[in-house]
């Protein structure tokens, strides 16, 4: 079974995780392609796919959401699975009391929901570091009332990432890996 990772991303994060998937996949015995979302205009060729994006301000970005929308009908008819990288820290509830990963859901999660009926979605935290935003990003990362807001650091969780890729192996029917 050929399975797509497809991803964007904007510092690299995002990639690391869509890799981290592939990887996680192919230990399952599946054919695995990871490919950045706006390199890849033609999705047809696979048999599933997981397609996912960093998020800012609760919206993907615009290679990941122009990438769904043109191969909708594609994805609509193989199983497909949506992910995003965001939420900084390693708290799981807000001030209010709120699941921080459920909070951090773009609006794409509602939306491609209807368009290519995702068999499940996920979000994962992100990684961030003050040194390496660029372009218009990198005036505000060295305003002092931003830098004391976002937490630096790489809060990825490897082994939410491996649950969530080995969820998808089984619904697949792949392969227990060795």
């Amino acid at each position: 079974m050929k399975v797509l990772v497809a991803y964007e991303s904007k510092y690299g994060a995002t990639q690391g995780i869509a890799e981290r998937i592939g990887e996680r996949l192919r230990g399952h015995g599946l054919e695995v392609e990871v490919v950045r979302c706006s390199v890849l205009r033609d999705a047809t060729g696979f048999d599933a796919y997981v397609v996912g994006s960093a998020t800012y301000e609760f919206n993907w970005r615009k290679g990941a959401r122009k990438f769904v929308e043109h191969n909708a009908g594609v994805l609509s008819t193989h199983p497909t699975w949506l992910f995003s990288s965001g939420p900084l820290g390693t708290e799981t509830v807000d001030k209010d009391g709120k699941d921080v990963l459920k909070g951090a859901e773009p609006k794409q999660f509602a939306d491609f929901g209807y368009l290519v009926h995702p068999k499940g979605t996920q979000v994962f935290r992100g990684a961030y570091h003050h040194d390496e935003t660029r372009g218009g990003d990198r005036i505000l990362a060295w305003m002092p009332a931003i830098r004391d807001i976002l937490p630096e650091g790489d809060f990825r969780e490897w082994e939410a990432m491996d649950a969530w890729a080995d969820a998808i192996a089984d619904e697949l029917g792949a392969k227990t890996p060795a």
